[in-house]
């Protein structure tokens, strides 16, 4: 299993055979231009190829009328002049002969691509269509689309798989209405739309586009519209509101951006649990006074504003260029344990570095000296290398509980030693942080346990273990992961040390989320009490697979508001993706973008 790639040279057919300057943007060349990317930097022979079928007439009307899925069909006998009459009865539409052929290419590949996913062929996928689909509604064509492909896909799901709960995150420069229109009433399609909006003055103009659509009937609260109001937004603005919206609500079922994402949040407030709470909104959302009670106010354009820009924009292009690693995870347990089962990707580990070499990292600590725990230093020491190296992604090392500490300090000072610039150390449990280790932004330490709430400065922080759920879920959301992405580590290193107090799933879900700010370079270590089935479960995630269920949903304790709310006043000041500053003013120019 892998990423599949679907695709059909067909879907190029169609052209603009008169002169329309809306339209002409629409063009075959645009689907051309992202496939020979993928080709260019190698990433199209990573994947498993599936050529695009075409969509049934059946399947067409899973969300579109039979008169409409008809009349699209009469395309292909018309004239070049009935064509483009036909054209102007829509909104920046143009029809081609070949156009029914391509619009079901188009809707077919995304049949395929859940097919693939949800029987297994495939963990995830990438449908490469056209024309577009988010735009079209039940019986009219509309923004360069004609049968709504995502739509389609998710009614397919429902229908075919049995799935009860789809989440639709629609990352276009447009609003997708014809997405929104087909589901407002469906509880069991959560869409989610992210788009230039100007406050109704861009394309398509809709007052439904705003933050005050919600769903209708029993499907109000699943319609979730964050309207750009100004233009230019960049990767900080759309990070923040991938941490500060759309995760939250998805577990439930320094940026620009804030106006529109505090917007979001009271408007989505009577609908889902993760933003009544007033404490934790807070947590999560604008923050409108730094620390020692001053305005932080981000101006598009400004310096902050594009400082977090351009690094976070460097982050992506370093990730970009990662090879891809021989092995993905590498497990090395201190017993092999045969019952363990992996993927044909992932690999037992059983090499190890030399004996001396691992002898001379163990010297400075009591606690390696047993043979199991050397054992267990030498094998990390080998993993470690692998991934620096790049010839594995992520990897899982055990060793004896009382030497976790010790394991920890001698993983962080190899990585610094060997290619790592930044390392982000997330120690859960009794690990104390090393008290040598120079504090000059090489180290990220947060510190999980006890009742500390501390931040001796931007790089050294402790907090409790949050106690519930939904504080757990706070404290990944509203701190973990905006230092994550701010710091933007080499290597992640999660240690489960001893008391950690951490349940598998709640630890699973913290390696997963890691990933991400990682580029897949995440080391966990853990206890030996721990294994064999925190390894199994850990080895799946960082495979790539959903991380198992977190159980009931309980909300965050004052107590760990408090905390939250504390170190974020403490960090804001130093940390641009903490940075959630009240409504952003100013405003830019652009060049409105094209529909679909």
């Amino acid at each position: 299993m892998g990423t599949a790639l679907v695709y059909h040279e067909d879907m190029m057919a169609t052209r603009l055979l008169w002169d329309d300057p809306e339209c002409q943007i629409e063009c075959p060349e645009r689907l051309a231009a992202a496939l020979d990317r993928l080709r260019q930097c190698g990433l199209e022979q990573r994947c498993l190829r599936l050529v695009a079928r075409e969509a049934s007439e059946e399947e067409l009307g899973l969300v579109h009328s039979l008169e409409y899925v008809a009349l699209v069909q009469r395309t292909q006998a018309l004239s070049k002049e009935e064509l483009q009459v036909l054209s102007g009865q829509y909104d920046a539409i143009y029809f081609h002969p070949s156009t029914f052929r391509c619009a079901r290419l188009a809707a077919g590949a995304a049949l395929q691509l859940v097919d693939a996913v949800l029987t297994g062929a495939a963990h995830n996928g990438l449908a490469l269509v056209r024309p577009p689909g988010h735009h079209s509604q039940r019986a009219a064509a509309n923004g360069f689309c004609v049968f709504n492909n995502v739509a389609i896909a998710a009614e397919h799901a429902k229908r075919k798989h049995g799935l009860h709960r789809i989440l639709i995150v629609d990352w276009d420069v447009h609003h997708g209405q014809g997405i929104q229109y087909i589901f407002e009433d469906d509880p069991s399609v959560l869409y989610f739309s992210w788009h230039r909006h100007e406050h109704g003055r861009f394309w398509p103009f809709l007052q439904e586009s705003n933050v005050d659509a919600v769903g209708q009937g029993r499907g109000r609260g699943f319609t979730v519209n964050l309207p750009w109001n100004q233009v230019g937004m960049g990767n900080a603005d759309y990070v923040a509101a991938f941490l500060h919206t759309l995760l939250p609500l998805a577990f439930e079922v320094t940026v620009c951006a804030l106006e529109s994402i505090h917007s979001v949040r009271m408007a989505q407030a009577p609908y889902w649990m993760s933003f009544q709470q007033q404490d934790v909104a807070s947590a999560l959302s604008p923050s409108t006074n730094s620390l020692e009670g001053k305005p932080v106010v981000l101006l598009p354009g400004g310096p902050t504003c594009e400082a977090a820009a351009t690094t976070l924009s460097s982050f992506l292009d370093r990730l970009y260029l990662c090879p891809m690693p021989r092995v993905h995870t590498a497990v090395a347990l201190t017993a092999p344990d045969a019952t363990l089962p992996l993927p044909p990707d992932e690999l037992c580990q059983e090499g190890s570095a030399p004996r001396e070499e691992t002898e001379a990292w163990a010297r400075p600590h009591k606690s390696l000296a047993q043979d199991e725990a050397l054992d267990a230093l030498g094998k990390l020491l080998y993993l470690l290398d692998g991934i620096l190296d790049g010839q594995v992604s992520s990897g899982i090392i055990a060793t004896l509980a009382p030497a976790v500490e010790a394991t920890l300090d001698v993983a962080v000072r190899r990585g610094l030693c060997h290619r790592a610039q930044r390392l982000f150390c997330v120690a859960l449990g009794q690990l104390n942080q090393p008290p040598d280790l120079a504090d000059d932004g090489r180290i990220l330490w947060l510190n999980i346990r006890g009742k500390e709430v501390a931040a001796s400065s931007m790089f050294r922080i402790s907090m409790p273990l949050p106690r519930t759920t939904g504080g757990f879920l706070s404290c990944i959301l509203g701190l973990v992961l905006p230092l994550a992405y701010g710091f933007q580590p080499d290597l992640v290193l999660v240690a489960l040390g001893p008391a950690h107090g951490l349940q598998n799933p709640h630890a699973a879900l913290l390696a997963a989320m890691l990933r991400g700010p990682s580029g897949g370079r995440v080391l966990a270590l853990i206890g030996e009490e721990s294994t064999p089935q925190l390894a199994r479960t850990l080895a799946r995630v960082l495979h790539g697979e959903a991380p198992p269920n977190l159980g009931p949903f309980l909300m965050a304790s004052p107590e760990d508001i408090q905390a939250l709310l504390y170190l974020r006043a403490q960090l804001e000041p130093q940390w641009k993706m903490l940075q959630v500053a009240g409504e952003a003013l100013g405003s830019g120019g652009s060049e409105p973008a094209a529909q679909g």
